[in-house]
């Protein structure tokens, strides 16, 4: 079995993430308002709305401190010039292969906060399907596009 592929994306990726978490916490926190303004509208059982507010610290601490920094940590990817190899996940563990044959071309995205991070994500897409390479450092996300485009016309020439 080959070694974990060593390449990390930028420690940048948890303010992201943090950021991205907190958006979606206020929701849920907003959500979970209306749901304790419900409950206690039609005076049910106080026991409800504490365990929507457990809940809802549970969640908040789960998505902002330890889900980004978990995320981070396992995240690794690698290119090679016959294949490229992510490594992702938190619970369960997904090591993917890509061909450089499959890829068709190679994506650069920047949504506002990656912008406002200088980060970018590599988006490498095959026939099937589309895979994601996050928070790159924008001038590293632009080199890794142009490499891996270019051994994708290496590997096509070749067959």
């Amino acid at each position: 079995m080959e070694l974990e592929p060593q390449k990390r994306i930028s420690k940048q990726a948890l303010k992201v993430w943090k950021i991205s978490a907190v958006i979606l916490v206020v929701i849920g926190w907003l959500i979970n308002a209306v749901a304790i303004f419900l409950v206690n509208s039609f005076e049910g059982p106080d026991w409800v709305w504490m365990i929507l507010i457990v809940l809802g610290v549970i969640f908040t601490f789960l998505h902002i401190f330890l889900f980004p920094s978990l995320r981070w940590r396992q995240w690794r990817y690698e290119v090679r010039e016959e294949e490229i190899e992510i490594a992702q996940g938190i619970f369960i563990r997904t090591r993917t292969l890509i061909p450089m044959i499959r890829v068709q071309h190679v994506d650069m995205v920047q949504g506002p906060l990656l912008r406002k991070y200088q980060l970018a994500s590599v988006i490498i897409n095959t026939a099937a399907t589309k895979h994601e390479i996050p928070a790159l450092d924008e001038s590293e996300a632009e080199e890794l596009r142009f490499f891996i485009s270019k051994l994708a016309r290496v590997a096509d020439e070749d067959v």
